[in-house]
């Protein structure tokens, strides 16, 4: 197992956690950037209040963008964006760590689009 799986990290306070914007969306469009060979590009809907934002990945060597599209997943949506070649990453995917790769985590039960998670 590797040394990030298996070692639990620093207790936090409960306003550290409630500082964590997490929300549902839907993935709407997915592509492979050309200038990446790690990354997938992917548009995720947040809903009215929110909108579309766009986000990166690096899992393109475990998923393709058709995995993604359509599917509802949770995000962390407050996070400082992150340059990723000449865009913007705006969030996070929420998703498992193993040995062997991410794993995704689409939600079994549809809910609207920017529900927040607590």
């Amino acid at each position: 197992m590797s040394e990030a799986i298996k070692t639990v990290k620093a207790t936090i306070t409960y306003p550290d956690f409630e500082k964590l914007d997490l929300r549902v969306g839907t993935v709407i469009e997915a592509s492979l950037p050309d200038w990446s060979t790690k990354l997938i590009r992917y548009s995720v809907d947040f809903g009215n209040d929110i909108g579309k934002r766009t986000l990166f990945s690096g899992i393109r060597k475990w998923y393709t963008p058709d995995d993604l599209i359509g599917k509802q997943y949770i995000f962390v949506i407050n996070l400082e964006p992150k340059k990723m070649g000449d865009e913007e990453s705006q969030g996070m995917m929420i998703m498992t760590a193993t040995e062997e790769r991410p794993v995704l985590q689409p939600l079994q039960i549809a809910v609207p689009n920017g529900s927040v998670l607590r």
